[in-house]
């Protein structure tokens, strides 16, 4: 008997073909649209067709003289039973139907159950509401301008548009960092609304059994248990008669993880009819009402010695979070992590300030494919690197050479107080510039540049906090952010594993079971992994923010070490000798005198059913639940070439080199999926997606003929390459890589489109870089914004005509 080959049983570094594909290429999926209960009813959603406007009257008679139609639901029918408002994770309030005034366009005014999803939206098209309108707001900027009408009316002691104020660094040190700087660099940026479009919009099933009195709501939820609490406190029913299913989900993206308006009005009408109640959402509702990401602007100076050493920053963040401040952050942290910016250079001092604002938008600023606001946090620091590098003359990769942690400083504390832990960041730059081929590039760009041809070059060298858990400083709505597993280990060595985290693409039924085969030697295949049901899964907070493999995958890493110190005793005893004579490697315990003598694990999940030791309770499982001791933080290198037509303004991607350093891989193959996803997540907001508003509050980009997803045929290739540097305190070395492209990729497009354009004095384009700007800044040799408003279509006619 000898120990097994990992990669053989599927364990870590095996690149063992994902177990969920299986179904999902067969049709075999189970999404909540799939499940069909008896006696159930259809609910659809009459949404505002204005921005902001008072609701004077409602009328619904038509609606209910509609064969088949079985409710009619307003916002002043739920006030009735206290739920026309509900609370937010952010500590806010939204409401579920509007009863005093629509604050966006689409938000929820009314719903309709009948027999069918056909007669329920025959029904919404018979009420007749009538508005009276009110001036829209769009910006931070109208936010905040003398007389601006008050959107939150509705909150006592509201008496601006602001809905938070944050801080953090060190205002003296980093004003007397400026005083003594040789220049000073600045930028003005904006991140614009982003949508994570997933494949499946967002649903729910609710069946209230007036019998048992117990809820149980089938749902496209990335975090049940949060979702159980909150309908708790919403619906006021005791939290063990609510049963949270969250089946396969297609796609979340952090779109999945807020309580929407459309959840609470199911589960009510269900609670009224006595039947199960079925809401899914269309493509439409879903773009313009459910979380969107980003729409942050960025005021941003950094002081800068002659030599290229960043001797502090300072920023200044104003987030647009639509009606209501409804987003998923650390209660702590109202901004997110953007105070992770910078956190990959030696800066010795830096201080943000940061507000948020209402506006007549639907609700934003979610974890889209990011650790809170991360996403923001990099890219504002990659354009920032960028403009420095440019003003000081000094060469974009150089300049982060002299400012990027070096290897012997870590442990690193930053200005803004993230305790750095590990990395290879030099290393990661150097392989990326040398499989780019950088200096060949630079001289193929002059001459490139002398022939009429504008060639570029963009570098974006990032790190990313990931897994906000640890209970000292994360939590939200004051539920410590830890994660959990359960494993049980049956009689013949077979185990199924349950986790509190709820995958939605990122391959956890294939990744965690290789964590098990890893700790414990059975093979990945005898383990069965189960999520998303909260009345079977151990409390958990989800997956979302990169929690995945940081806190989730170390709790089964936790979990299955327990099972392994239980099996060692069942060893000890199968082997007739003390636990301390006995050794371990993959798959067997052994007599440490004698190798030759051992006992499998399976061996040992059998004696814990029928031959345990005197004293020993029988079986083999256990719980863990993780608190992380720290986040983890993977670091990448991700640099783009482009050709920009300067006659079009229309740009091409040429190469695309990705370096990342996620610690220990689990699956290399999934690992390597997790980063293509992401650079083509990257590569769409940087340079197609366009959400944004008029002046009148309508929205631009509630359809896929204006917000473009990327197809293959525009996705461009991608060159991988990685650095192993372990997590020093997570239990298998691993640091996550779900976001990291997503979140460190568009600097790199932008910074490469406006690398190529160097010579015309264009600083700035905001995303996304669509040809028209491109070609305005090449004309103009001046920076274009993209923040709204928009001129309305009519406008653009108007204009034409003059």
């Amino acid at each position: 008997m000898t120990a097994l080959d990992e990669v053989k049983i599927g364990g870590l570094g095996a690149s063992r073909r994902r177990v969920e594909d299986s179904r999902f290429v067969r049709g075999r999926g189970n999404y909540t649209d799939d499940i069909k209960l008896p006696g159930m009813l259809h609910m659809e959603i009459l949404r505002s067709p204005l921005a902001h406007a008072r609701i004077t009257s409602i009328d619904t008679s038509k609606a209910w003289e509609i064969p088949g139609v079985r409710l009619v639901l307003t916002g002043e029918m739920m006030a009735q039973r206290n739920l026309a408002w509900m609370p937010t994770l952010s500590y806010d309030t939204q409401a579920v139907l509007a009863t005093d005034k629509v604050r966006f366009q689409g938000q929820e005014v009314c719903v309709v159950v009948a027999d069918d999803p056909y007669i329920a939206k025959d029904g919404c098209e018979a009420i007749v509401v009538e508005y009276e309108p009110l001036p829209p707001i769009v910006s931070p900027e109208q936010a905040q301008a003398p007389g601006a009408p008050l959107i939150r009316d509705d909150k006592e002691g509201q008496t601006d548009n602001t809905c938070y104020r944050w801080e953090v660094g060190d205002r003296e040190s980093t004003e007397r960092a400026f005083a003594e700087a040789d220049h000073v660099s600045r930028l003005k940026l904006h991140y614009p609304r982003s949508h994570p479009s997933p494949i499946e919009c967002c649903g729910s099933i609710a069946d209230f059994n007036p019998a048992t009195q117990k809820l149980t709501v089938y749902m496209t939820t990335q975090a049940p248990h949060i979702i159980r609490a909150a309908v708790a406190l919403v619906a006021e029913l005791p939290e063990h008669m609510i049963r949270i299913v969250s089946p396969d989900i297609g796609g979340g993206f952090g779109n999945k993880v807020p309580v929407y308006p459309g959840y609470v009005a199911s589960i009510l009408c269900s609670i009224l009819l006595g039947k199960p109640v079925k809401w899914i959402e269309d493509k439409s509702g879903n773009l313009s009402s459910t979380g969107f990401g980003r729409d942050m602007y960025l005021d941003s100076e950094m002081a800068l010695r002659a030599d290229g050493k960043i001797l502090a920053v300072r920023l200044r963040a104003d987030t647009d979070q639509g009606a209501f401040f409804a987003d998923a952050q650390p209660s702590k942290f109202k901004i997110g992590l953007l105070h992770s910016a910078f956190a990959c250079y030696d800066i010795p001092t830096g201080h943000i300030t940061a507000q948020g604002h209402y506006t007549n938008k639907a609700p934003g600023g979610v974890a889209y494919r990011c650790s809170f606001r991360v996403t923001e946090a990099m890219y504002f620091q990659e354009r920032m690197v960028a403009a420095a590098a440019a003003d000081l003359g000094i060469d974009q990769a150089e300049f982060r050479r002299i400012n990027l942690l070096r290897d012997d400083q870590f442990p690193h504390r930053t200005a803004f107080g993230f305790l750095v832990d590990s990395g290879q960041y030099g290393k990661c730059l150097r392989l990326g510039l040398d499989a780019i081929g950088y200096d060949e590039f630079r001289k193929d760009q002059e001459i490139a540049r002398s022939r009429g041809r504008r060639l570029g070059i963009g570098i974006s060298t990032m790190t990313e906090p990931l897994g906000a858990g640890n209970s000292r400083e994360y939590d939200i709505l004051g539920i410590k952010m830890f994660d959990s597993a359960e494993l049980r280990v049956h009689l013949t060595g077979k185990a199924i594993l349950r986790t509190g985290a709820k995958t939605q693409g990122q391959g956890h039924e294939t990744t965690w079971a290789q964590i098990v085969s890893h700790e414990l030697g059975i093979p990945a295949a005898d383990v069965v992994v189960e999520e998303g049901d909260t009345d079977t899964a151990p409390f958990g907070m989800g997956t979302y923010a990169s929690r995945s493999t940081p806190v989730a995958g170390a709790a089964v890493s936790m979990v299955a070490r327990k099972v392994r110190a239980k099996a060692r005793k069942l060893a000890a005893h199968l082997l007739e000798v003390s636990e301390e004579d006995i050794e371990w490697e993959l798959g067997r315990f052994f007599v440490r005198s004698a190798p030759d003598r051992g006992a499998t694990i399976q061996e040992c999940a059998m004696a814990a059913y029928s031959n345990m030791p005197d004293g020993m309770e029988p079986g083999l499982e256990f719980n863990a639940y993780y608190d992380p001791p720290n986040l983890t933080w993977p670091f990448a290198c991700y640099i783009v070439t482009v050709e920009v037509d300067p006659e079009t303004g229309v740009w091409d991607v040429l190469r695309v080199v990705a370096v990342d350093d996620c610690g220990v891989r689990i699956n290399p193959m999934v690992v390597e999926g997790q980063i293509m996803g992401g650079l083509t997540e990257a590569y769409a907001v940087s340079s197609m997606q366009f959400q944004t508003y008029d002046a009148d509050g309508n929205i631009v980009g509630s359809n896929y003929m204006d917000y473009l997803l990327p197809t293959s045929w525009e996705t461009p290739g991608f060159e991988l390459h990685e650095v192993v540097t372990p997590c020093p305190h997570h239990p298998i070395g691993a640091k996550g890589v779900g976001e990291c492209a997503a979140v460190g990729g568009p600097a790199a497009y932008v910074n490469a489109v406006l690398d190529a354009l160097s010579d015309t004095g264009v600083r700035n384009i905001d995303m996304p870089l669509l040809p028209d700007r491109v070609w305005q800044a090449i004309q103009d040799g001046q920076d274009v914004s993209g923040a709204p408003p928009i001129r309305s279509a009519e406008e653009e006619v108007t204009n034409a005509y003059r």
